[in-house]
């Protein structure tokens, strides 16, 4: 099958989403968004659970492929690339739940992540995110399972940076966490982006998007109902209310 022609206004470097469609099971959960991830910025995508967020991050990292729609990255569409292809063109997943191999120690788990890198380029690697996740260098020989919960996600962060990728997508990066451990996350994403990596942050809790973020996305039922500035969001609250409490069509009509 011959390469799709990428159109003339993409973005170069940009990671562009264009008229995603994901389906899971029967329903449609992705109804033709349009994402624009920047480099070296953090983009924020809000919304209410069951909006839709985290099957965009299954589309966007290649584990359940879209029915409909392209994904762009330097001249490129990814759709229906496995996700290890995915991951080498460029894109590092953080999977929501701080997922990590919880058997093997924590310098196993950077190894995994390696992948087919050189000893060299690994080592090379390893050192880099310990730097950002310096409490992670004491814990190299320890279980992954038994750290904890912050201590995982850190994990899981610098699993994705291991092959320098240019963009990170991290679906809820504080599920499960306590306050004073996000406050600890917060000044390594923006480390993160500020090295050049663009950053997709898929966030439930919307003060720590609007407070992370240079621009916003916010879904409602499987559709983007925002696109602009996090300001304008802290200015008028009623448009994050309407998308995670949206007015049903009979509510709207007075039914």
């Amino acid at each position: 099958m011959s390469a799709k022609i990428a159109p003339d206004n993409l973005r170069e470097g940009w990671l562009e989403i264009r008229d995603l469609v994901m389906v899971r099971g029967t329903k449609k959960a992705v109804e033709g968004i349009e994402l624009r991830i920047a480099p070296g910025k953090i983009t924020a995508l809000a919304g209410a659970n069951g909006a839709g967020k985290t099957s965009t991050v299954l589309g966007i990292a290649g584990v359940v492929e879209p029915v409909f729609g392209e994904i762009w990255l330097d001249g490129r569409d990814l759709v229906g690339m496995e996700p290890d292809e995915i991951r080498r063109a460029g894109i590092g997943t953080v999977p929501e739940g701080h997922q990590v191999l919880r058997e093997l120690t924590v310098r196993d788990n950077l190894l995994v992540a390696a992948g087919g890198m050189s000893r060299g380029d690994t080592n090379a690697s390893i050192e880099r995110v310990l730097a950002l996740f310096p409490e992670l260098k004491e814990k190299l020989p320890q279980a992954a399972g038994d750290l904890s919960g912050g201590q995982q996600q850190m994990v899981a962060i610098a699993q994705a940076l291991m092959v320098e990728p240019r963009f990170l997508v991290i679906d809820e990066l504080s599920f499960g966490l306590a306050p004073t451990i996000v406050a600890r996350l917060v000044p390594i994403i923006r480390k993160i982006a500020d090295s050049g990596i663009g950053v997709l942050l898929i966030e439930q809790f919307t003060q720590l998007a609007l407070a992370l973020s240079h621009h916003v996305y916010v879904m409602s039922r499987g559709r983007v109902s925002y696109d602009g500035a996090p300001g304008k969001l802290r200015d008028e609250p009623e448009i994050l209310h309407r998308a995670y409490f949206p007015v049903s069509d009979a509510e709207a009509v007075g039914l």
